[in-house]
Formats: structure tokens, sequence, C-alpha cells
């Protein structure tokens, strides 16, 4: 009786805004507070989440059109990796690092290697639903984050703050956006109901985790 009550409500658009809000919602509740964390605390917390976001975010939106068949989904992530692309994001977070003295090292890039992985595996199965789900999530919560990054940043000296002032407003568009993308792909491209809708959002959330420790 559970499972028949639950199984059609996992794929509906609304109930799958509610679950990634909830999960957004607690992974942000869980981050350390910047005030109780060291100078080498906060610089560890912006490397890696510049190792992981510069060398594979981009990667990730390919393989979320890769797997898509709707032709109203492939527009929306096509002008999200125009702007990625376009605007140079990668370059704007490399100068965001280095301000904040958070350049990456290898042993940044290491303590996420095996997360970031498994998210890339999960996203090169190239499932249409499932992928613009995590994309979805992940832009969701970067848009939430941006305040929090903004501030290790600040604590450590910096006052370059383009990154993160860029993506507090266009994450906002792009999170809807991939939302729009979910319903189109629904249509013509349902998933089995067997399917693990919200996969790869935590195999992304245990990233995240890995980032600010």
């Amino acid at each position: 009786m559970t499972t028949s009550l639950v199984a059609p409500n996992l794929h509906n658009l609304s109930s799958i805004k509610l679950r990634i809000d909830n999960d957004i919602h607690e992974l942000s509740g869980s981050l350390p507070d910047p005030k109780h964390l060291s100078s080498e605390q906060r610089r560890g917390i912006i490397a890696r989440y510049s190792a992981v976001l510069e060398g594979n975010f981009i990667y990730w939106m390919t393989a979320a059109y890769l797997s898509v068949r709707s032709e109203e989904a492939r527009p929306i992530i096509i002008d999200n990796l125009r702007e990625e692309v376009g605007d140079g994001h990668p370059e704007m977070l490399r100068r965001f690092a280095i301000a904040a003295h958070a350049f990456p090292t290898d042993t940044d890039a290491l303590a996420v290697r095996d997360s970031v992985k498994d998210v890339r595996l999960f996203l090169g199965r190239l499932s249409g639903v499932p992928n613009l789900i995590t994309m979805g999530f992940f832009e969701s919560f970067i848009q939430r984050f941006m305040p929090y990054l903004a501030e290790l940043a600040q604590a450590q000296g910096s006052k370059e703050m383009e990154y993160t002032d860029v993506h507090g407003v266009c994450d906002i568009a792009h999170s809807e956006g991939l939302f729009l993308a979910v319903s189109a792909e629904m249509e013509i491209n349902p998933p089995d109901p067997a399917v693990n809708l919200f996969e790869g959002v935590t195999l992304l959330r245990a990233l995240i985790k890995e980032i600010v420790q």
C-alpha cells in the first residue's frame, strides 16, 4: 500500500521540487559556521569547491545535454552552457580561489576524487530525467551556497567576489530552467517507475559534504 502511494509522487514535478528543496534545506543547515573555522579550514572548503567545479561542471552539464530527447529541454541546457563558456565562469572561479589564497593543491583534489568519480559515472549513464534532476538540484544548491562561499572568502581577506555575485543571481534562472526541462523530458522520455530519480542527488550531497568537511 505504501509503495503504490509513494511511487507516483516521486515522478511528479511538484514532489520532485519539494524533495530537492528539503534536501537543500537540510544540507545548508549542516554547513559549519564560518566564524568557528580556522583560516586553513576556510581555505580547504574554497579549494575543494574550486577543484570540483572548475574542471567538472561543464562536463556534468554536457552529460545532461547528451542524455535528453526533448526538444524543449535542449535549448535550456545549451543556454546554460553558453553562459558558462562564453562568460568564462571557470576562469572567474579560479580568480576567486586565488584571491582567497585557496588555489587547490593535489591534496585538495584527491580529497574529493572518489566522490567526483561517482558523480561522473552516474551522469555518464546518460539518463535524461535523473540527470536533469541532479543538475537542477546542484544549480539550486549553488545559488543558495554563494553567500556562504563569499563569507568564507571575505574572512580570508578577499575582495574578489565576481564569481559569487554572478552565480548568486544567474543560478536562480538556471535552476528554474532545468526544472522546466525535467517536465518536458518526463513527457516524452519518462523514466521507469522503479528508477531512483534521486540517485545523482544523493551522490552530489555526499560530494558537497566532503567539500565542506
